[in-house]
């Protein structure tokens, strides 16, 4: 991996083929993007060059090399991460020139220490295959290249949920590459967003995640008995759709929406419905997707009378008294993360709802095929230091700025506006959504923050545009099916495996006892033993959702531990114990009728 080098190859890409050959063999997608991409070969020649310190540099657009003006280790010194910590984290590097930084990373963190390079330009990126061998880095895992799409690169970053628990993620923006153009600081603003996403995402599975599927145990029968949202695929055809969110701009387009509905499809969020109540606009259906117990208060202010024929789709994860105090029709709804992941994949609608609720929405009526959505009280920020509409549990707070919690922004008339990372990581998530389907939708604007891929409309456009009209009859015949869903399923046939778990652990754990006293002589045996356990773990789709914290306090056993100590015998035990208790938990709830079948 030198680089201080005169005497490099005639074509100045020595190690480009067999770098290049292994990507093809591992079937890698940067080697399709790269073959996809148009370049000059000749000038890919022409840009490497020894500049004046002997170091290989890239030629820019204005005749300069990259690092003429500065030599390239002084750029990377900062870049090692914390000893304690570079075993178990990892790096994100936006722009990777001819290879400089990414070699300093390579060579100064452990084999486990993950790297991911984003480089959008092709020719860079063959500038740096070709410089270097990266071969062995490529087929351990330790180093990924990442093709320029949000999409893969947010399935990378998914896959570092150790890194994050047991270590950090940095993002590491190449300064030398950011002499080439305004690209690199896009890409570094996206992989910003896309690891905020992530934390946000990771943060509500480690923390919630017993909780909601939870939930969703306690709700399995009943959603037995409640139906299937499946008879509803693509039955919106014709169909306008109005989601009306709870932002204090629905206040301002309430009376014109009251007085003129069209002949549209409203819908809403549970936690809406007494604000629509207080306006008195009428849902044809709402959805609720909160797990927690908080929304229970809803019903505080909710007149059963104006629910009792709006029927509530919910989220199985969703807290089963909120299910059964609602007052009028109930469906549930499989959303991804929990036992709809991997058990109802086949049977059922398996939703990813996102983090909020109104881009569920976006979602579930886009699967149900209307023919467009309108945006109504879609703020995702607070204008005029307002939270949310009337009617709201928190419609009468006041917001003031805080620079830990808050982010300011500008809406549409050039207005500072506050805003959060959550409210703007749901926002972009709903104009990616946007960017991908056809379908068209438009925002009802009223002061909030921009929605991109949204056409900005007043009330009189709505009406002007027939944003508000369905094809004649469409809308109550899709009301007619929603309704006719509401009857039992038929049930799964699942086989109880919590007495067969017990004897196996039970055998695993007198195997750990022996090998433990003596810890110093047996870590590989202790090692091997405990990842045969993680695997088991993880084998079963029926239990994996409920065990996500119990498989990755397993993996900083076999993957975050570089000596085991006695002490770990008893955090073994302490998971064991979890598990178990998980696993006849879920035998009860759900494998209830088949016990017979247990082994």
């Amino acid at each position: 991996m030198n680089q201080n080098r005169k005497d490099h190859a005639m074509a100045g890409y020595p190690f480009l083929e067999p770098n290049i050959d292994v990507l093809k063999q591992i079937g890698h997608p940067i080697h399709q993007w790269l073959s996809t991409q148009q370049f000059d070969q000749s000038r890919l020649e022409e840009r490497i060059f020894d500049n004046k310190f002997g170091l290989v540099d890239w030629k820019m657009d204005n005749g300069n090399g990259m690092f003429e003006a500065m030599p390239p280790f002084s750029f990377y010194e900062q870049w090692k991460p914390e000893p304690e910590k570079a075993r178990t984290s990892a790096s994100v590097i936006i722009g990777c020139n001819v290879g400089y930084g990414l070699n300093h990373l390579l060579m100064n963190t452990p084999d486990s220490h993950k790297i991911i390079v984003v480089e959008p330009r092709p020719e860079m990126l063959m500038a740096c295959l070709g410089q270097s061998d990266y071969k062995a880095f490529i087929e351990n895992k330790k180093l990924h290249f990442c093709p320029p799409n949000e999409d893969y690169l947010y399935q990378v970053i998914k896959n570092l949920d150790l890194q994050y628990i047991y270590g950090r993620i940095h993002m590491r923006l190449d300064i030398p590459s950011q002499q080439l153009g305004p690209e690199y600081a896009v890409w570094a603003r996206k992989t910003k967003h896309l690891l905020e996403n992530f934390s946000v995402e990771l943060a509500t599975l480690r923390l919630r995640q017993d909780i909601m599927v939870g939930n969703e145990l306690q709700n399995f029968q009943q959603a037995m008995d409640n139906g299937s949202l499946m008879p509803m695929k693509e039955r919106g055809t014709g169909v306008a759709a109005v989601i009306l969110g709870a932002g204090p701009s629905l206040s301002d387009h309430a009376e014109a929406l009251r007085k003129t509905p069209g002949h549209a499809l409203y819908t809403t969020a549970l936690q809406t419905m007494p604000v629509l109540q207080n306006l008195g606009i009428k849902p044809h259906f709402c959805l609720s997707i909160d797990y927690d117990s908080s929304m229970l208060r809803t019903y505080d202010r909710l007149d059963p009378e104006f629910a009792h024929d709006v029927p509530l789709i919910y989220s199985t994860k969703c807290n089963p008294d909120l299910v059964k105090r609602y007052p009028g029709p109930t469906l549930p709804l499989w959303t991804m993360g929990g036992m709809g992941t991997f058990v109802m994949q086949k049977h059922e609608l398996v939703l990813d709802a996102g983090g909020n609720v109104s881009l569920s929405l976006s979602r579930l009526l886009r699967w149900m095929g209307v023919s467009h959505i309108v945006l109504a009280g879609q703020d995702f920020a607070w204008p005029k230091d307002r939270s949310h509409a009337k009617g709201h549990h928190a419609g009468e707070r006041k917001i003031k700025f805080d620079p830990k919690r808050h982010q300011k922004i500008k809406n549409a008339h050039g207005e500072e506006i506050i805003s959060t990372v959550q409210y703007l990581t749901s926002k972009r998530e709903m104009e990616a959504d946007i960017k991908k389907a056809e379908l068209p939708v438009f925002n009802l604007y009223g002061g909030g923050a921009i929605i991109e891929g949204t056409h900005m409309v007043d009330m009189k456009q709505c009406v002007t545009k027939g944003l508000l009209a369905s094809v004649p009859g469409s809308v109550e015949s899709f009301m007619q099916e929603l309704n006719s869903c509401c009857h039992p399923r038929q049930r799964l046939n699942l086989v109880p495996r919590s007495h067969k778990w017990s004897v196996s652990f039970r055998n695993v754990e007198k195997r750990l006892s022996r090998l433990f006293r003596k810890v110093g002589k047996n870590q590989e045996e202790i090692h091997k033993t405990m990842g045969e356990v993680e695997k088991f773990i993880k084998q079963d789709p029926l239990y994996i959702p409920y065990l996500f914290n119990e498989t990755l306090d397993m993996a900083g056993l076999t993957r975050a531990k570089q000596r085991y100590e006695p002490q770990d015998l008893g955090e073994y035990k302490r998971i064991i114990k979890k598990v178990l208790k998980k696993v006849r938990e879920v035998d009860r709830c759900v494998c209830g009728e088949n016990k017979e079948q247990a082994a």
